[in-house]
């Protein structure tokens, strides 16, 4: 069920943000990626972890490191860091002993991940040249001032 819960989700996020054109930002993705890879934060803090907090913290730095090259450079890094992020949650619990996080978390958050991560490869993958402005396929281009018509 945390499978079918997770991929449904990230796809009726997905969903929502084109229907509203929120996903025509370019940071739309890489912030997904910092806030997923953010929770497990939250889940050493509430059970009170100094170490699990502390490993947990280095693993969400890679992350957000991961968006930041994504956001600046190629959204396939981002594309990459979801992928990366739901293999990790499978492996995680052999790897960081964090007491806060729900038995059914990591096979959730690997489904979403997994999923956001196709939602995004599909969408850059339906342009060429995508890579710069990645969802303005559907006609709409970025703002532009008054002035920026003029010249």
């Amino acid at each position: 069920m945390a499978y079918l819960v997770g991929a449904g989700l990230a796809l009726t996020v997905a969903g929502f943000a084109a229907l509203i054109g929120l996903d025509r930002d370019r940071g739309f993705y890489p912030t997904v990626l910092m806030v997923v890879a953010s929770y497990y934060i939250l889940f050493a803090a509430t059970a009170g972890s100094g170490s699990a907090l502390l490993y947990e913290s280095l693993v969400l730095a890679l992350f957000v490191g991961v968006a930041a090259a994504g956001f600046r450079l190629s959204l396939w890094f981002v594309v990459l860091g979801l992928a990366a992020h739901g293999l990790f949650d499978w492996l995680r619990g052999g790897l960081i002993a964090n007491p806060g996080v729900p038995a059914w978390w990591p096979s959730f958050c690997l489904a979403f991940d997994l999923a956001a991560a196709a939602c995004l490869a599909f969408l850059l993958s339906r342009q060429p040249g995508a890579e710069a402005r990645p969802f303005e396929r559907r006609g709409h281009s970025a703002a532009r001032s008054d002035t920026d018509t003029e010249r």
